[in-house]
């Protein structure tokens, strides 16, 4: 239950404070969507005349799907865990929709961790925080013009 309750705080401390200007960021990244955004969605990210920023759509998806589900998460496991003053089918309901986004978010989690794998120098930027410039202006173009305007790609 204690786990459940702590889900939030990650992210709540990550983005407080001066460390947390990147995180910040980024979060504001997550949100905005661009015709790119769009486009690559449309095309599953086949389209050559895509340039994605530093997250793509699927990402973007993704980190949406990943806060709704935490919240439906901390909503339906609050009241199955504080069930006195919520009526049967409430609790019932609660614990259907809560093993059901558990699950589903497993699943989501799985897939990203097999996306990141299948991607060695994305999975070392995501654990060393830096990605060469050839990588950025194959996957990542805007970011890079945004981040190193001025910089040509590693040949």
């Amino acid at each position: 239950m204690l786990s459940g309750l702590a889900l939030p705080v990650p992210v709540i401390v990550g983005a407080a404070g001066r460390w947390g200007r990147r995180f910040r960021l980024d979060l504001s990244r997550l949100n905005r969507w661009s015709p790119d955004d769009m486009r690559w969605l449309r095309s599953w990210s086949r389209d050559p005349l895509v340039r994605p920023g530093k997250f793509n759509a699927g990402q973007k998806l993704n980190a949406a799907f990943t806060v709704g589900a935490v919240l439906l998460l901390l909503f339906s496991g609050s009241i199955m865990k504080w069930f006195g003053p919520f009526p049967l089918p409430w609790r019932t309901g609660a614990t259907f929709v809560h093993d059901w986004t558990a699950f589903a978010l497993l699943v989501v989690l799985i897939g990203h961790v097999a996306k990141a794998l299948g991607d060695r120098e994305a999975l070392g930027g995501m654990v060393g925080g830096t990605v060469s410039r050839r990588w950025a202006a194959r996957k990542a173009p805007r970011w890079l013009d945004e981040v190193a305007p001025d910089a040509e790609p590693e040949p």
